[in-house]
């Protein structure tokens, strides 16, 4: 029955066939990897340019307690004003530049 089992070649894949086929679904998914990360780096773009359009200015006054003259307790306030970053409102675009060339080659001696 083994015997017979590896001598069968019915529903056999010629290895040309497996060769193109696996050729071209390694092609595929390469390409649609490729178009996941930059659908992946866009909506990351779109996450940090949500989060550099916030303010983030705050302040808040302190407080004193006095018995008349007499300072028994206070506190400090503060504040903090958000100022324009480099990359806030689109300035900054994440994306693939195109290829560039190498340039020559030195010798270092």
């Amino acid at each position: 029955m083994l015997h017979q089992l590896l001598n069968d070649e019915a529903g056999f894949v010629v290895s040309a066939e497996l060769v193109l086929v696996a050729t071209i679904l390694v092609i595929g998914l390469i390409v649609g990897l490729s178009e996941v990360q930059h659908a992946v780096n866009s909506e990351l773009n779109d996450v940090a340019e949500a989060i550099g359009c916030l303010n983030q200015s705050y302040s808040f006054s302190g407080f004193t307690k006095r018995d008349g003259r007499n300072v028994h307790a206070f506190t400090r306030g503060s504040a903090f004003a958000d100022t324009v970053d480099d990359c806030d409102n689109n300035q900054c675009d994440i994306a693939c530049d195109r290829p560039v060339s190498e340039g020559p080659k030195r010798s270092h001696r």
